[in-house]
């Protein structure tokens, strides 16, 4: 079967290709240096834990994000071949939702971790939070295979106009008649990403508070300014952090409701951040751990 591309559509596919291999690389490190340290009968801590499973997830959804937006913009017939397309959408909805979730249980981490508060459950919390994690990723986890297997039914029970119409990379461009069947998808993605997105949100401002008073401590004690110096960075970093990931909610809620412009520069701009957004952060992440920074450099020029 001949391709039909436009400019727009050779475009889109080149920079995303771009990003997507870039992505896939940094998190592919991030996987293969915790596993190395594992092999090696190297335990890992619990915040490495999170970034092995959160390089996992990163890694299998840019790839599978991309073979689908490759094939919906080249292919798009070959989408139509059942179950390719209903198996799409439950991998991109299961590996997606396993990203926003772990990297909003990281956040939480930091936070118990890293916060001081006097409060009992708070220091319950401090104390556990090891044995806390497992049973944060577990939930995450199942959670997203609910949503993934949830969005397979969905995408199992459209009707389409023309189900040889041309879809520009994604599943909702195929000129769906827009039923009581789709409803349920938007709420389902909408409160996937809500509450990540809280999740963060109370983490961040937690620990900015946390970190905010600690600093004011110091300064009353008139303690070194370099452990001041040193909290106002952290304090960046968090604030970048949020900042990103304040971003990303945007363009996934703007994804919603930009669905069915095709060709349109707004879809296109979301599609742009939302590659950048994994490998970006998590080569963020990379630098703000000792050991992932320390491989990093052995292998740059």
């Amino acid at each position: 079967q001949q391709s039909n591309v436009t400019s727009y559509g050779a475009t889109t596919v080149a920079i995303i290709s771009l990003e997507a291999f870039a992505g896939m690389w940094v998190n592919a490190f991030i996987i293969c240096v915790l596993c190395i340290a594992w092999v090696k009968k190297k335990p890992l801590n619990s915040s490495e834990k999170i970034l092995l499973l959160l390089g996992c997830s990163r890694f299998c959804s840019l790839c599978i994000s991309w073979v689908y937006r490759f094939l919906s913009i080249i292919y798009p017939n070959y989408l139509y071949v059942h179950p390719v397309l209903q198996l799409a959408v439950f991998f991109q909805s299961f590996f997606n939702h396993c990203n926003l979730w772990v990297s909003a249980c990281l956040c939480v981490f930091y936070c118990i971790k890293i916060a001081n508060f006097r409060n009992r459950f708070f220091i319950y919390l401090k104390v556990n939070i090891d044995r806390i994690v497992p049973w944060l990723l577990l939930g995450s986890g199942i959670l997203a295979l609910a949503i993934g297997i949830i969005a397979y039914d969905i995408a199992d029970k459209p009707h389409c106009n023309n189900l040889n119409s041309t879809a520009q990379g994604n599943f909702w461009d195929a000129n769906i008649k827009m039923d009581k069947h789709f409803f349920p998808s938007f709420f389902l993605a909408g409160f996937g990403y809500a509450a990540s997105f809280m999740a963060v949100i109370f983490s961040a401002v937690f620990l900015l508070f946390s970190l905010w008073r600690h600093k004011c401590k110091m300064q009353t004690n008139s303690m070194k300014n370099l452990n001041v110096e040193a909290h106002i960075r952290a304090m960046k970093s968090i604030l970048s952090f949020l900042v990103m990931y304040s971003i990303n909610f945007v363009c996934l809620v703007l994804e919603m409701v930009y669905v069915t412009k095709k060709g349109s520069y707004m879809t296109f701009l979301i599609v742009v951040f939302q590659y950048t957004f994994p490998g970006v952060h998590s080569l963020i992440l990379i630098f703000s751990n000792p050991k992932l920074e320390k491989a990093l450099l052995k292998i740059l020029p």
